[in-house]
């Protein structure tokens, strides 16, 4: 029976233990380890047996067809993705071999960059290479964190499983995806068509009045003299305001890639009212989500928060983890990095401790996840009942101003004409 090597934190003593114990496979060690009280930090195989991939690789399986495949692999839809994970999972919950799966769902891909790379991944496999590590060769179709799960899942003999979970994972994740933009395109668009209409009043039908005023030599009101001044602005020097947009946010996206400015930026979004609920709403079923699947699946505590770090976008949730980190690795609970941080609520980090205490983390942190999805619904059903109102009125204020504008003048020249004509 193989050995294992492990380092876990002690809940009781609150203290990091290291150890080794004999055990079927690497889950049978983890799940051995929990019931003793202890959270496993990193389980390894004391005498791993690696595969020996094949002097130069197989055919275009060398350096240069893995940086073909990873430029072919740019143009790969997540969605792409995760249907084939599905379906891989069908197949192997079947009992077909991992080849020949493989050979089923190259031959099923249209013609493109995902049935190049995973007809590269079915040859390195037929050569004798680990699915997992075939897969790592292609990192922008599958992250560290796919191929980390899939490694998982071929340590404990439990592919099928694996890949069902990450599936399933997958799904959730885009559909919260989906949940947040398509919340966002519809003010969006309805904004953008919006301004436009402005712009072609301000640039095509203001000027006009502006001349017949003119031709008629009558003292504008204040207010359509403000209206004329920010028509001939616009007209004038649209250039300049296009440019300054368009230096604006290529500027933002510069400020958000430091890790300085990127902080600012995620920090202030999550304070933008009704859409900071659901970012950080979001932001949180992501981090439970990714952390309880892999801890669920095998992977060792600190290896699933160094995974799940890299697989968060927002930069605070980042570095809440990666204090969660170090505080497991000094011995110290997980519960007190997550409150410091700001971005997960009381309920959240009490859910967390509960589960840290009973030795049944994984599914606290999964159900956590499952909450968090239906509150994303909730605050994005309240930004859509806040948004469409907004909008509303911004368009009323601005087209009720231009109204006003234009009609003063108007209303002074008929009440001249009644005074001449009485």
């Amino acid at each position: 029976m193989p050995s294992f090597s492990y380092k876990a934190h002690d809940r009781r003593s609150g203290k990091e233990v290291a150890g080794s114990l004999e055990a079927a496979s690497q889950m049978e060690a983890i799940a051995s380890l929990k019931k003793q009280g202890l959270l496993p930090i990193e389980v390894k195989e004391s005498k791993a047996k690696s595969v020996k991939t094949p002097a130069g690789g197989t055919s275009g399986g060398g350096a240069g067809g893995g940086a073909l495949a990873g430029l072919l692999g740019g143009g790969v839809k997540p969605a792409q993705v995760t249907l084939f994970t599905r379906q891989l999972s069908t197949l192997q919950d079947a009992g077909l071999p991992i080849v020949q799966s493989l050979q089923i769902l190259t031959d099923m891909q249209r013609p493109g960059s995902f049935r190049t790379s995973l007809a590269q991944v079915t040859e390195d496999v037929q050569g004798g290479t680990m699915l997992s590590d075939a897969m790592a060769r292609h990192p922008k179709i599958w992250d560290k964190l796919y191929t980390n799960l899939v490694k998982a899942g071929e340590a404990a003999g439990a592919l099928d499983v694996i890949l069902r979970r990450l599936s399933e994972f997958r799904e959730k994740a885009q559909k919260l995806k989906k949940k947040i933009i398509g919340a966002l395109i519809y003010p969006v668009a309805v904004l953008t068509i919006a301004v436009a209409i402005l712009t072609f009043i301000m640039v095509f039908i203001v000027p006009k009045f502006e001349q017949i005023f003119r031709d008629l030599n009558i003292r504008l009101p204040a207010l359509t003299v403000l209206l004329i001044e920010m028509s001939n602005f616009v007209a004038g020097w649209w250039w300049i305001i296009l440019l300054t947009i368009i230096f604006g946010i290529v500027g933002i996206k510069i400020f958000r890639g430091t890790e300085t400015g990127g902080a600012v930026v995620d920090r202030v979004q999550l304070k933008i009212p009704v859409l900071g609920q659901v970012v950080k709403k979001g932001s949180v079923a992501r981090f439970t989500r990714t952390l309880g699947t892999l801890v669920t699946s095998g992977v060792g505590f600190l290896d699933a928060l160094d995974i799940t770090k890299s697989a968060t976008p927002n930069i605070v949730v980042r570095n809440a983890i990666q204090d969660v980190r170090d505080s497991v690795k000094e011995g110290e609970t997980i519960n007190e990095p997550l409150r410091r941080s700001g971005v997960f609520d009381d309920i959240v980090v009490n859910m967390i401790k509960v589960g840290e205490e009973t030795g049944e983390l994984d599914k606290m942190l999964i159900k956590i996840a499952d909450n968090y999805d239906e509150e994303v619904d909730s605050a994005v059903a309240a930004m859509m009942a806040l948004l469409e109102p907004a909008l509303i009125i911004f368009m009323g204020v601005a087209v009720g101003f231009i109204v006003i504008a234009l009609f003063l003048p108007l209303i002074s020249i008929i009440e001249q004409l009644n005074a001449g004509g009485g």
